[in-house]
Parts: structure tokens; sequence; C-alpha cells
């Protein structure tokens, strides 16, 4: 039986997220899904899956239902599909940030870079002068990329700081483009960049996984997989699972 995937994001103010971490635990068992949420101050981040009425319960609870009260209504949200279940256990886990940069200045909620559809993504990259960054980790660049795209190297999200400092100029890099799996990475590199004083600084809205889903094979410029933190391992365009071999287990 094939199962619904959703994976979601909000930066919002959660200052009450220790309190919200059993009541969502609780809707989450109760509806039978399995996968991870991080619960932070800044917000929540998840993967989800379960039968597809399940997956809507739990999208209407979170935007609508009283746990939230109203404060996750622009949720970024991805569906998908999976032949198998891609998680063995739930997990509901409390986090000082719900992907790590470790900088508080680096806010979101408060400012962030301009987001782009995936339909109007080709056209930015192709810009002469803008410099395109690939937000992730190197072993999931190494699975697939964007043509032209910079590879910071790191082998983890936080280590972006280390990389802005070494190697990007808010005077010679005036125009920037980044991408990640989903978003919420590129969304958080656009607020720390904003906050060290780039400019003009460009994220795509869903990630890869909302271009290589929305944008025909024939048109697109991603080459190779999407690695996915479950056990589908990579999607390829339309969100069909390649089940590559990851290099890591970062």
């Amino acid at each position: 039986m094939p199962y619904k995937v959703a994976a979601f994001y909000q930066f919002t103010a959660l200052p009450d997220f220790r309190q919200l971490r059993e009541p969502l635990r609780a809707v989450c068992a109760g509806l039978n899904l399995k996968g991870s949420v991080l619960l932070a101050h800044e917000g929540i981040n998840g993967t989800l899956a379960g039968e597809t009425e399940a997956i809507d319960g739990l999208i209407g609870q979170l935007r609508d239902g009283v746990l939230f009260g109203g404060r996750l209504d622009d949720l970024e949200l991805k569906f998908s599909v999976a032949e198998a279940m891609p998680f063995q256990r739930l997990k509901v886990m409390l986090k000082k940030e719900i992907v790590t940069l470790g900088c508080a200045s680096a806010d979101p909620a408060r400012q962030a870079g301009i987001y782009v559809d995936p339909a109007d993504w080709n056209a930015l990259i192709a810009a002469p002068d803008m410099l395109v960054i690939d937000t992730r980790n190197a072993f999931e660049v190494a699975m697939g990329t964007f043509e032209g795209a910079v590879d910071p190297g790191i082998k983890s999200f936080g280590q972006f700081k280390d990389f802005a400092a070494d190697y990007l100029d808010p005077i010679k890099h005036q125009r920037i483009a980044m991408f990640c799996t989903g978003g919420i990475r590129c969304e958080k590199a656009s607020a720390y960049l904003l906050s060290r004083g780039f400019a003009e600084v460009y994220h795509l809205k869903g990630g890869i996984l909302k271009y290589i889903e929305g944008v025909p094979e024939t048109e697109s410029r991603w080459r190779g997989e999407c690695f996915v933190f479950d056990e589908r391992v990579a999607l390829g365009h339309g969100l069909r699972e390649c089940r590559g071999k990851p290099d890591s287990d970062e």
C-alpha cells in the first residue's frame, strides 16, 4: 500500500514549544503516523508518512486546530508518495533550532530572502551576475544539483557560516540565489546573509522537491537525484523513487 508523505515547516514564534510536544505526539500517534517533527522557539519542521486521510487530517489540525491556535497558517508544505513506509517510528523532538545554524541574528520570521517560484527559477539562475549556491551537505550535492551551482563543501548546515565568511563578499557578490531540499535551509541561509549585509538574496520556494515535482524534465536544469532523509533515499523528476545509495549518514 502506498503511503502519503508530508514534508512541512514554518518559521514562527512558538514560545510554548515545550508544552506542544506531548499533545502533538498524541495527535500523530492517534493517526498512526511515522516520521519526525522538530519543535523550537523559531517554529516547526517535520516529515511524516501515513495513510492519505491521516496525513490530510494532521495538516488540517496543524493549520486550523486549537493546538497551534492559527500560528501555522503559512506552512511550507510538500507531498510525495512512498511505496513502503519510509520511517520506522514516530519522533517529536525539542530543539534549539528547527534547522541548526547557530546564529541568533538569522531570523527568517523577521527577514528572509526573496522567494522564487520553481517556474521562475531557471530564468533567475541563468542571469550572468547571479551566484547560485547549494546550501546542502556535500554528500547530498554529490548525488545531484543544479547546473553551475556552487558546492560549499560543508558536512553540516552549521558550517555554512564558515563558508560565507571565507568565500562570500557583500560587495563582490551582489546577487545570490540559494536552494536546498525543501526550502528550510536556504530560507535560513538567506536570513543569515541579509543579517551580514548582503543586499539581494533569493531562495527557491519549496526547494528542489517542488522544482522537480512541477518543472518538466525537458526544461529542467536539475541534474542527478535529490537525497531525502528517509528510507526512499533519493527522488527524481516527478518525485519518483530512485533508491540510490547515500555516501553518508549525516
